[in-house]
């Protein structure tokens, strides 16, 4: 189901079809699937079921217009600025800016902490991967619904951002959550700016008819040189 929300013209959606994979399941543990042991395939298989059953994925979105760039700052049209060289970088050229905040709800992670307790770490840790792995396909599928509304009225998207990643301090989580009501799908700020439940990811895209769409985060990191996953994806 989406619904628009009037206040701030924000969209909630709920009606995601998750379906995890093995493959995706190790990703989600930092394996590569064709490294991993038999054991570790078998314990991803096995927990994929159990984490469908405790998926309860939703997102909000907005799309605000940006008034105008200053260094390493990006203003809106109500006066919250985004600072940071990333998030300057990320939204250089955009003439609106995409908010979102999806999530996967808190019920796996709290089967996470069960299972560490009764000593199932493997188990545990399988299942935190999978959890990871479903709030990837609930922000990509989210960013999907952002980029064709964008299309569609002629616009091009940039790449997508996060408050925390090197070059835009986690504490812009604030002005994010300002600006997009996260706890009509039970997200919150901790005071360290972490987001509850766990597995749940913020992000921003520029939006605007000069934007790059093949721009990534990894593009403007200090250890995009040495960093292996970057390696894989590159080779």
């Amino acid at each position: 189901m989406e619904v628009s929300q009037p206040a701030h013209r924000v969209t909630t959606v709920t009606d995601f079809q998750i379906s995890l994979e093995a493959a995706q399941v190790l990703e989600g543990q930092g394996i590569p699937p064709t490294r991993a042991s038999a054991s570790l395939q078998a314990a991803a298989q096995d927990v994929i079921d159990e984490a469908h059953g405790l998926l309860s994925p939703a997102a909000l979105y907005t799309i605000l217009p940006v008034r105008h760039f200053e260094h390493e700052q990006v203003v809106l049209d109500n006066g919250a600025a985004f600072s940071g060289s990333l998030v300057a970088r990320a939204l250089a050229g955009a003439t609106e800016v995409a908010l979102a905040v999806c999530t996967i709800g808190p019920a796996l992670e709290e089967r996470m902490s069960i299972l560490f307790d009764e000593g199932e770490a493997v188990r545990a840790v399988a299942l935190e991967g999978a959890g990871i792995a479903a709030v990837r396909q609930v922000t990509n599928l989210v960013g999907v619904r952002i980029c064709d509304a964008a299309t569609a009225r002629g616009l091009s998207v940039g790449m997508r951002a996060s408050p925390g990643q090197e070059g835009w301090s986690i504490q812009q989580q604030r002005v994010l959550f300002g600006l997009i009501p996260a706890e009509q799908i039970g997200v919150r700020l901790t005071s360290s700016c972490l987001m509850v439940p766990p597995k749940t990811v913020s992000f921003v895209i520029g939006l605007g008819p000069d934007m790059r769409a093949d721009a990534v985060p990894c593009d403007f990191c200090s250890k995009r040189e040495r960093c292996q996953w970057r390696r894989a994806k590159v080779a």
